[in-house]
């Protein structure tokens, strides 16, 4: 329903539309991805829009996707993260909104669970 609602605002006003997908769905949300859905996103997520996406996000967010990953590719992003110079807000809010878009279509392929749904399986 939520999918049919967000498309008839987009069909009235794309702008407005857009706009408050980016408001319902934020880069903190992530969290809420199970192990396997974390690890089917990262799959699917270039390590050079991960790096500056991760320069914005908390701590805990940071562990999760460490954590979701195989120890060698862990460690190349913590020192890319730390070698990293200053980057842009805007940069980060590019990279971050990209991440989102694919987790947004592999939620629609029916790849990963977005916002919790993972508790509905038995």
């Amino acid at each position: 329903m939520e999918g049919e609602v967000m498309d008839a605002i987009k069909d009235v006003d794309a702008e407005l539309g857009q706009s408050i997908q980016d408001l319902m769905f934020v880069f903190d949300n992530l969290l809420t991805l199970d192990d396997r859905g974390m690890q089917t996103l990262l799959r699917d997520v270039s390590s050079d829009i991960l790096v500056i996406a991760l320069k914005g996000a908390g701590n805990e967010l940071q562990e999760k996707i460490f954590k979701n990953m195989s120890k060698r590719a862990a460690d190349l992003l913590r020192d890319d993260l730390e070698t990293k110079g200053p980057v842009r807000v805007s940069e980060v809010e590019d990279a971050q909104k990209d991440i989102l878009k694919i987790a947004q279509q592999l939620s629609e392929e029916g790849r990963i669970a977005l916002g919790g749904g993972g508790d509905d399986f038995v």
